[in-house]
């Protein structure tokens, strides 16, 4: 059979399948198929060796691609086809028909609830142990109720003249930027009203001596110190030029505390945060109505001014029970008296009068002063060599220290009793006064380090004031407060060194030094032994130890 024959068979058989059958031969079928199949595994193999091939063509790649028009002619339309096998190589567990399967199951019922059993177990426990710390933790004390002159010295200005090159109030306007480095939380002004001596009926308290400036310059004053907050408070002892008295005489005290009450509404509408006045169980004794309406006026505020202010009370008394008796009686706020006056009492019997006082008051209400208006500067009445001792105890008793202006420089009266202060200055200065003035500088840096200390230490502003141990000429008490840093303030009047062997449950054996008036002796930072501490003649020392549970 020549070629011609054989294609015009095959088409005949072409369009025969193509015709309708009633029944197929069973084994024409199965050699149709195979032949079926073989085209299809053979038209496979050419479309993957197609997919391999360049879409630039085969041969040389230097001759141009054929165009899509052409390809698709050659080829036929391309199919990209993503196998399978490269979906199920993305999942690497269980898919989501086996997951609900195997979720079903007991076993996996059994684990789930014991997996979460076993989490609420882990937080119950975590809770209850921090339940038990709590607990057995020492709980911290509430801070106690205190007032802005609780919180660090006032500094008491009794002679405006003297204290400024200006010789008025707007000198000391400008020196309150320099207080405010002393960390001072008050100022105690004047008396600067007009009083001639010993004539109750020229008495003028609303108007402002002339000589010490005028009423803008002392609102200049208050708003200068409220801006670096410090509080001003007005001495207003009506007879404090004469010698009668501080009420002039006893017939005179009710009208002169009726026209009081009238002038304390006209300062505090000023601006002042308070008054001090000086004998004032006359008043309370006198004129008991009158000073209550006093009181109140000074002590309840205002819708303006809903600060409190404070009312201080100067006494002469230097008995412990006087004063105690006194401050009841009163109602003021803080009483200075001459309690811890030098030269009057030894060491022993000032540990007993400031403990009768601290057991018998409130610590807010107890002040501490040193010299004044009356008495004169610290260093005339200690010696300058242990200005920086009482410095030290003023600024670590339990209550508000009053420091007379100058006392932070162990400024001298020198022939009166308002020295004028000295500031420092870049003049050149020979030898002595170099000397001099490193004095003061180094006075003035003791101070200002206690100052800031008792500022920020809660045991030494309001703690725990526990003594323990007391001599004729040495004295130490510990300052507590809660679980923050212990102080202890150690002291030595005599004129030769001694030895405190301190020994308490609350105490450690050693202690840190935090300030000594000897540095040379006791360095800051150094470590002592409490059993056996040395001071030398004249030496005082605040040593801190931390709080220990």
């Amino acid at each position: 059979m020549n070629a011609d024959e054989t294609n015009m068979e095959l088409k005949d058989a072409a369009t025969k399948d193509a015709e309708p059958k009633g029944a197929a031969d069973p084994a024409q079928v199965a050699v149709d198929a195979d032949a079926t199949e073989a085209d299809v595994s053979e038209a496979d193999l050419d479309q993957e060796e197609q997919e391999k091939q360049p879409m630039t063509g085969g041969g040389d790649p230097d001759q141009d691609a054929p165009s899509a028009e052409a390809a698709a002619e050659k080829n036929g339309p391309v199919k990209l086809k993503i196998p399978e096998e490269a979906e199920e190589l993305k999942f690497t567990g269980l898919n989501k028909e086996e997951l609900l399967r195997v979720a079903g199951t007991p076993g996996w019922v059994r684990t789930r609830w014991a997996l979460l059993v076993v989490f609420w177990l882990g937080w119950v426990g975590m809770l209850v142990g921090a339940v038990l710390i709590i607990l057995q933790a020492p709980r911290c004390r509430d801070l106690p109720a205190t007032n802005w002159w609780n919180d660090g010295p006032l500094y008491e200005i009794g002679n405006i003249r003297a204290f400024t090159d200006a010789r008025n109030l707007k000198g000391l306007e400008q020196k309150v930027a320099s207080l405010s480095q002393l960390k001072v939380r008050g100022l105690v002004v004047g008396p600067i009203h007009v009083a001639p001596a010993d004539d109750a009926m020229s008495l003028r308290f609303e108007e402002i001596s002339p000589e010490v400036g005028t009423l803008e310059q002392f609102k200049g004053l208050v708003q200068a110190a409220h801006k670096k907050g410090i509080s001003v408070v007005l001495d207003l002892t009506p007879n404090y030029q004469g010698s009668s008295g501080p009420w002039f005489s006893n017939i005179s005290v009710t009208n002169v505390a009726e026209r009081l009450k009238s002038a304390l509404v006209f300062w505090m509408n000023e601006g002042v945060d308070g008054v001090q006045l000086l004998g004032v169980e006359r008043v309370a004794s006198v004129v008991p109505s009158l000073w209550s309406d006093i009181r109140a006026i000074v002590q309840n505020g205002t819708d303006e001014r809903p600060n409190k202010r404070v009312l201080i009370g100067v006494t002469d008394r230097s008995s412990a029970e006087d004063v105690s008796a006194l401050l009841s009686s009163t109602g003021v706020d803080l009483l200075i008296s001459r309690v811890l006056r030098p030269g009057s009492t030894d060491a022993t019997e000032r540990a007993q009068s400031l403990q009768l006082l601290y057991l018998s008051h409130s610590q807010t209400k107890l002040a501490w002063s040193l010299g004044g208006r009356a008495e004169g500067h610290l260093a005339s009445l200690v010696g300058p060599a242990l200005v920086k001792l009482h410095q030290l105890l003023l600024l670590t008793l339990p209550g508000t220290p009053i420091i007379n202006y100058g006392d932070e420089i162990g400024l001298m009266d020198e022939g009166t009793k308002f020295p004028r202060m000295l500031w420092d200055s870049d003049e050149e200065l020979n030898g002595t006064l170099q000397e001099e003035r490193a004095e003061r500088l180094s006075c003035r840096d003791f101070f200002r380090g206690l100052s800031e200390r008792r500022a920020k230490e809660r045991s030494l502003l309001f703690g725990d004031f526990l003594p323990l141990s007391n001599s004729s000429s040495s004295l130490a008490y510990l300052r507590v407060w809660d679980q923050s840093e212990r102080y202890v303030a150690a002291f030595n009047w005599a004129e030769e060194a001694a030895v405190l062997r301190l020994s308490d449950a609350a105490l450690p054996r050693r202690a840190a030094v935090v300030l000594s008036t000897n540095s040379s002796a006791l360095p800051a930072d150094s470590s002592v032994d409490l059993t056996d501490l040395r001071l030398g003649p004249g030496q005082a020392a605040l040593l801190s130890f931390p709080y220990s549970g």
